[in-house]
């Protein structure tokens, strides 16, 4: 696509995902609206060419197939999901994040959003991040325990113990609770709703929020409807084993 001599504003507003692209090479969109590709590269000593292919390949981007997962063994569906972690805290919480803070508080219709979104998006990010880590120390610790039992690199005497603090059951029930994580944001932004002449900081954003909401109920499904039973038989086959010993002791 012939992309040099186009307007910064005129390309976000074309495809929003763009926005995001331009972010992580430093151009902050909002900044360079009426300034073109070519002339925003030149000035910032970017390689034109890179960031095309960029933009480029930005909106071929799926997420993994589901069904794919089904077939991989546990320890690589929670591979999988932890990089879906690292993306959400390292990369699209990040940029959300300076959307908001570089909304200008102008007296347009929303301005109560921005000033609502301003106050609640950090202590969501806050929130989010605290149950991310806390999964990965507790749940998945857990399974990775259960594994080492099975393939026979853990005393399993040294997890009955584990277990009865722990149960994936526990778990996925304390998930459940977790699973409508934006509802805040979604009653702030009238689920997304927005009118035709809005400015075109607000479209991108809210794009950008209703795309991450997406992922993580993608994000939660897969949790439920792939990891959680893998884990339940894998529980399943530590507490056999488990019981196994005590009969033969």
């Amino acid at each position: 696509m012939d992309l040099n001599n186009k307007k910064i504003s005129d390309l976000v507003g074309e495809n929003y995902v763009y926005a995001s692209v331009l972010h992580y090479f430093g151009i902050q969109f909002y900044n360079y609206s009426e300034e073109t590709l070519l002339q925003v590269c030149q000035k910032k000593g970017i390689c034109m060419s890179t960031l095309i292919s960029g933009l480029e390949s930005a909106v071929d981007v799926e997420e993994m197939d589901e069904v794919a997962l089904v077939g991989y063994p546990i320890d690589l569906v929670i591979e999988y999901l932890k990089h879906a972690h690292y993306i959400f805290i390292k990369r699209r919480l990040p940029y959300i994040a300076s959307l908001i803070s570089e909304l200008p508080n102008t007296s347009t219709r929303y301005h109560p959003v921005v000033k609502d979104l301003k106050f609640v998006f950090p202590l969501f990010v806050e929130d989010f991040i605290h149950h991310i880590y806390e999964e990965e120390d507790n749940l998945f610790g857990y399974v990775a325990m259960l594994k080492k039992v099975l393939i026979k690199e853990y005393n399993p005497s040294e997890l009955y113990y584990e277990m009865e603090k722990y149960s994936i059951q526990k778990h996925a029930i304390e998930h459940d609770v977790h699973d409508d994580e934006m509802t805040g944001i979604r009653n702030i932004t009238n689920d997304y709703s927005i009118a035709k002449n809005a400015p075109l900081h607000i479209k991108v954003l809210y794009a950008e929020l209703e795309s991450f909401e997406k992922s993580l109920i993608t994000h939660a499904r897969i949790e439920d409807e792939i990891l959680f039973p893998k884990a339940l038989v894998l529980e399943r086959e530590v507490k056999m084993l488990l019981q196994q010993k005590v009969r033969s002791n």
